[in-house]
């Protein structure tokens, strides 16, 4: 992680900007593993870097899209699109736009819990002392081994598909275990 400049930078702003619970997450860290691992530059497959944050006292979108567009403010020149996502207000536009149900969350760390697949559970923070703080609730195996394994705490089966297959695409090397 400390070795790819772009993420450390977003994970400084997120940082000096206190975001509550804050946190980058998924596919830019299992993705700059996997470059890592494969010997491809970095970046290689990074669509885009996600940071999420958990502020129950103001969950609405304004908000949202204001922390949003001061992280992007502060990082002008980032190599991809940063999404910034209030996981206290997930739950109220997940189900229109994926199709399914979402639970009310309590912290981001649950948001963590619920993605499509369990590689993609992986969320780092920087701590003061500069050490990183790493959540990942199905351990760190599947990504060091590159496998895309599904996590049914939803029933996100599309997502999970979509994803891997796009993941296959970029990093053969990857294995896919089924949904079902």
């Amino acid at each position: 992680m400390r070795a790819d400049l772009h993420l450390m930078d977003l994970l400084r702003i997120a940082r000096e900007m206190d975001l509550p619970e804050g946190r980058v997450v998924a596919g830019c860290i299992y993705q700059s593993v996997w470059n890592v691992l494969t010997g491809r530059p970095r970046g290689t497959g990074i669509n885009d870097y996600d940071l999420i944050y958990f502020d129950p006292g103001d969950i609405s979108d304004a908000a949202e899209k204001a922390v949003e567009q001061s992280v992007r403010s502060r990082l002008p020149a980032f190599p991809a699109p940063i999404e910034v996502r209030n996981q206290a207000r997930v739950h109220l536009w997940f189900e229109g736009y994926f199709g399914i149900a979402y639970p009310q969350l309590g912290s981001a760390d649950e948001a963590i819990t619920q993605y499509a697949s369990a590689t993609h559970a992986i969320g780092i923070r920087l701590l003061q002392d500069d050490r990183l703080d790493v959540f990942a609730p199905f351990g760190l195996q599947d990504i060091f081994d590159m496998v895309i394994r599904p996590n049914h705490a939803l029933a996100n089966r599309e997502t999970h598909e979509r994803k891997a297959a796009r993941a296959k695409s970029v990093w053969p090397e990857v294995t896919v275990v089924p949904w079902t």
